[in-house]
Parts: C-alpha cells; sequence; structure tokens
C-alpha cells in the first residue's frame, strides 16, 4: 500500500500557510551571526581569533520543511490536540519549541523482543498526528490511517527515496542489506517497507565491521547461531542467513557516512563474487548511493574545510543525530574535535568546554583551554542538518567570549 494523496485527513504539502509563520520562523532560529560569516566569506576575525565556518551547514531542505510543517499544523488547527511520532528532528531545542506551542511528542515504549513501538490508544479521531522528517513503520502509518485522525506526513523526499528503493529489493526477491542503526527511526521506517511484499526481509549493519561479518558468513564462515546471535535485533522476522543472503540489495540510512556506505557496498559484493562468481554478483547483488545530497553536501564542506590548518573543530548538533555524529567523526580523523549539543557546553569563564568525544555513545569529555593562546587561533565550524542558525550563533559568540571578547564587539567587527 502506497501512501494517499494529499486529502481530507491526510497531508504531505502543509497546508498554504508559509507566509503566516514565516516571521515565527524566522524568531526561532534565524541567527545574525551566522549572516555575517557568510557575508565575509564563511570567516571572521576579532582579536586574534579566526572562526573559519563550513560552506555547507546547518538546517537542510528536509529539516526546514519538516519545522515549517509542523509550524502551518499548529496554525491550521489552534484549538486541537496535536501529537508528534517521536521528535521531528534530532535537536533538543526545536522539538522543546514544539512542545511549547502545545504540540506533544509521543514517546515509544519496547515491544517483547526490545524493539521501540509507539502507543496509539490515547490518540482519537479528532487528533492531528505530526509524521517526523525521519518517516515512521507501515505498521504506524496504517494504524495511524485507521484510527481516522488528520496525519501530517514531514516525512523528508531523501527517505522516500530509500524506501522505493527497497521496496523494489524485496518486490524482487533481494534482501535490503541496510547500513545504518537498528534502532534508528529512519532505518526502522526504511526496514519495514520490505513488508510491502510476502518474503521480504532485510539486515541492518552499523559500520563495516558488521559488514565483514555478513561477508565472512556468505563465503562459508561462522555459524548460523553465531550470525543470529549477533545480529538478533537488526533482522526481518523469520530471517534466515543461509538462504536470505543469496540476493542482495545494499541501501542506507540516509545520514550515515557516505564513504562507509559506498565501501560496505563494495565489499559486499566482492564477497558475492567471491563465493558464486562474477555472473552470479551481476544478477543477484545491487548497491546504489542512497545518502541524501544534504548529508553529502555537508560532508564534503567538512572535508574541503580540514585542507586547512585548523587549531581545533567544533561541530554542534544533537548527540542523538546521525549525521552530525559523521560530521565528527570525520573531523576527528585530522584535527582536535568538539562535538557539543550547542553553546552552553563552551564556559567561556573557566575555558572549559563539555563535549561528546567522536566514536564515543552515551558519554561526555571536558576540555580546559581548548583554544590556543596567542594570536592567528583558527577555529572550524560545522552543524549538523538538524541544527538552527541561531544556536550556531550562539556557538561563534561563545567561542569568542573564551578570548574575553565581547559578543556585541564580533557582530560589529
Amino acid at each position: 500500500m502506497t501512501a494517499p494523496e494529499q486529502g481530507s485527513t491526510y497531508f504531505r504539502k502543509g497546508f498554504g500557510l508559509k507566509g503566516e509563520v514565516e516571521e515565527t520562523l524566522a524568531a526561532d532560529y534565524d541567527g545574525s551571526l551566522v549572516d555575517l560569516l557568510r557575508s565575509r566569506d564563511h570567516t571572521l576575525t576579532v582579536g586574534g581569533v579566526t572562526v573559519r565556518l563550513a560552506r555547507e551547514f546547518g538546517f537542510c531542505y528536509g529539516v526546514e520543511r519538516a519545522v515549517e510543517y509542523a509550524y502551518q499544523t499548529r496554525r491550521k488547527f489552534p484549538d486541537r490536540r496535536i501529537r508528534l511520532v517521536g521528535e521531528i528532528i534530532h535537536n533538543p531545542h526545536v522539538n522543546r519549541r514544539l512542545g511549547e506551542m502545545g504540540i506533544e511528542i509521543l514517546t515509544p515504549g519496547q515491544d517483547a523482543d526490545g524493539k521501540p513501538v509507539f502507543d496509539y490508544t490515547d490518540v482519537s479521531p479528532n487528533d492531528v498526528v505530526i509524521l517526523p522528517a525521519f518517516g515512521v513503520t507501515i505498521r504506524d502509518f496504517e494504524t495511524l490511517r485507521g484510527l481516522g485522525c488528520v496525519v501530517v506526513d514531514t516525512t523528508c523526499g531523501s527517505v522516500l527515496n530509500v524506501w522505493k528503493r527497497v521496496e523494489s529489493y524485496a518486490r524482487d526477491g533481494f534482501t535490503a542489506l541496510i547500513h545504518g542503526k537498528h534502532y534508528h527511526e529512519e532505518t526502522r521506517a526504511t526496514a519495514s517497507q520490505v513488508g510491502r511484499y510476502p518474503g521480504g526481509h532485510y539486515l541492518v549493519v552499523r559500520d563495516m565491521s558488521e559488514a565483514r561479518l555478513v561477508c565472512a558468513y556468505i563465503e562459508g564462515s561462522g555459524t548460523r547461531e553465531e550470525f543470529m546471535t549477533r545480529f538478533a535485533r537488526a533482522t526481518s522476522p523469520g530471517f534466515d542467513p543461509d538462504l536470505h543472503l543469496r540476493r542482495i540489495g545494499v541501501a542506507n540510512q540516509t545520514t550515515m557516512l557516505a564513504r562507509e556506505s559506498l565501501a560496505i557496498g563494495e565489499e559486499v559484493g566482492r564477497a558475492v563474487a567471491r563465493r558464486y562468481g562474477d555472473e552470479y554478483r551481476a544478477e543477484s547483488f545491487r548497491t546504489f548511493d542512497t545518502i541524501c545530497s544534504a548529508t553529502q553536501d555537508r560532508q564534503d564542506a567538512v572535508q574541503e574545510l580540514l585542507r586547512e590548518s585548523l587549531d581545533a573543530m567544533v561541530v554542534i548538533g544533537g548527540y542523538n543525530s546521525s549525521n552530525t555524529i559523521s560530521l565528527a567523526a570525520l573531523c576527528a580523523e585530522r584535527v582536535p574535535t568538539y562535538h557539543i549539543e550547542d553553546a552552553t557546553s563552551i564556559e567561556a569563564e573557566t575555558r572549559r568546554i563539555t563535549f561528546r568525544p567522536a566514536g564515543v555513545k552515551h558519554s561526555e569529555a571536558s576540555a580546559v583551554d581548548w583554544i590556543p593562546e596567542g594570536s592567528g587561533v583558527r577555529i572550524g565550524l560545522t552543524a549538523g542538518a538538524s541544527t538552527p542558525n541561531n544556536k550556531i550563533g550562539e556557538t561563534v559568540a561563545r567561542i569568542f567570549a573564551t578570548r574575553g571578547i565581547d559578543v556585541r564587539v564580533v557582530d560589529a567587527a
């Protein structure tokens, strides 16, 4: 079943209220310091410190669209109860702002297998339910449509493109091997698309090390029990590696590290060829680059910035933002990198920064005097696709404040 066209209870194209919410959106998320950086070739130098902003950063089109549609929904239905299926994007400030507007964020529980599941028993036909930019599973979508409530679908177009690819794999009898995080909202929604066809299956691999385990099994190494234990939460119901790794189509969560997604596709393809031959690979293996253009643009811009001489790199975005995590991983390969959620992580008076080290989950670290003394200091800056400009500007101000430079002086520099 494909998504219905825009109609009386299903909306994918907003409500024609963009002009009515633009001023509010600008007030909530625009940043004057970011505008100043843009006007000065993404460079601002004051008091011996230079901040270099990557040329692609922050809100992407899909995020802007999702947030705008949420604002339009509140304007369209001022007196209706509005629910949001999880976070609309992975930015705590944006989600908090929606909560302040009276949009209730539904949080998932867990089923018997430990997988996230939403409870819609309290949703009535009179409610309005917003689907996030990541999309929702087929089961969630069909449940909400069956309830008869108004559904506002903000699923990103890049995500929909991956869904079409995965659906085509299932239709043609290929298992979808998805490079992503099995617990991530987008990957769960993407994986569910195999359910559109009887016998559809998926397997999610987190990184190259897991992909190599899959390759080894394809080539005859390891036991079925070991494999299923390792990927217990990352496979479709009824998945059998002895049957379902014979025809494979590779896809990915749109916000993963692009080069790793491409490398995983190549690695799995070579394993298939080694086991069954090149002719079999040509018939029974498919791979496509399904990284979204905004994710790719931000990664490319960071790579370009890293060619310069930098003393440190600050990456701004939610700790649960996959595309921000990918940016931080790229930066950490070349320069001391500090992934922060917002400017409050920088304490100007104590010269301390609290951050999430690249590759570390669920814990923070801190550093003092992270900005070197002396003149000629160069700090690189970028932000994930769910980070608004005002939070980027606040971070720029804190960076300068750490060297005793007042934000008002920076703004007038």
